[in-house]
């Protein structure tokens, strides 16, 4: 009876745990629409900024262009790393974490420092790779005006020449089964002023061009961090859900499992208490 005492217990535990993957993928459903939703509002404003910005920078002098659209020789690059805090989501983080070791590899001796969004990215990559700073506190209370803070940073970096290039790495959500790794350049910013479809109307601006892009500057670049970090977000939600639904499916596969072996063996112990009955009773009447 012991063993059917264990095979019980066993039985309770994993429908336990299918009770928790099971309310965790439903969470995460919840959340994942609230994401898309986001990234849904955001993406229209986005495009346009990019657009205004590279149409007026298509006609702006090049002594007046930003410095932030200046491409100098590779010295010193930065990767803005954007994971999660939380676990329990596959492969979502240790697929951004092996991409920066991949790039790592790539940038040669011009070893990166790292830029870290998520508890998860900064507690592995700080043992081999430079952090200067991070800001796993963003998802507490995710919003512009924190991002934009984190962006501004970056961009005084920059200008100050600290560092040549600066690049975004995360997970692109795609739907909720697959993540794409995606690398963006983030600064400097591209220039495609060769473009003809980027070449401006008939406008009058005022003050003037120069000015203008310094405006738009640098709420563009928030709004591409923001983008990036919501995208990441969805995708996060979405790994989520994929995860726990798989080990919600594997839980009750494995329920099923040991409730057969657990009437098997119950079936057992009662055909063999029916047969020490019935030799008790033939030894009686013998």
């Amino acid at each position: 009876m012991s063993g059917l005492k264990e095979i019980r217990n066993r039985i309770s535990s994993v429908s336990s745990t299918m009770q928790i993957t099971n309310a965790m993928k439903m969470v995460s459903a919840a959340k994942l629409k609230k994401a898309q939703d986001r990234i849904t509002a955001t993406l229209p404003y986005s495009n346009k900024l990019s657009e205004l910005i590279k149409s007026i920078s298509a006609s702006v002098d090049s002594d007046e262009s930003s410095p932030l659209f200046e491409k100098r020789e590779l010295k010193k690059p930065l990767l803005i790393v954007i994971t999660s805090n939380k676990g329990l989501c596959g492969g979502f983080n240790s697929s951004i974490i092996k991409e920066v070791y991949n790039l790592n590899t790539k940038y040669g001796s011009n070893t990166p420092d790292l830029l870290t969004i998520g508890k998860k990215g900064n507690d592995i990559l700080r043992k081999k790779f430079n952090v200067i700073s991070s800001h796993n506190e963003v998802y507490d209370n995710f919003s512009y005006s924190s991002v934009k803070e984190i962006a501004e940073n970056i961009m005084q970096r920059f200008e100050s020449e600290e560092y040549d290039e600066i690049v975004l790495v995360y997970n692109h959500f795609k739907n909720a089964a697959t993540q794409i790794i995606t690398k963006e350049q983030y600064l400097p910013i591209l220039d495609d002023s060769d473009d003809t479809s980027n070449a401006p109307g008939d406008y009058i601006f005022e003050p003037n061009r120069a000015k203008i892009l310094e405006e738009l500057i640098p709420k563009s670049l928030a709004i591409q961090l923001f983008k990036a970090i919501s995208d990441s977000i969805a995708g996060e939600h979405g790994a989520r859900m994929t995860a726990m639904h798989k080990a919600t499916d594997n839980a009750t596969d494995l329920r099923d499992q040991l409730k057969l072996t657990y009437n098997k063996a119950r079936q057992t112990a009662i055909t063999n208490e029916i047969l020490e009955i019935v030799g008790g009773a033939e030894a009686l009447n013998s």
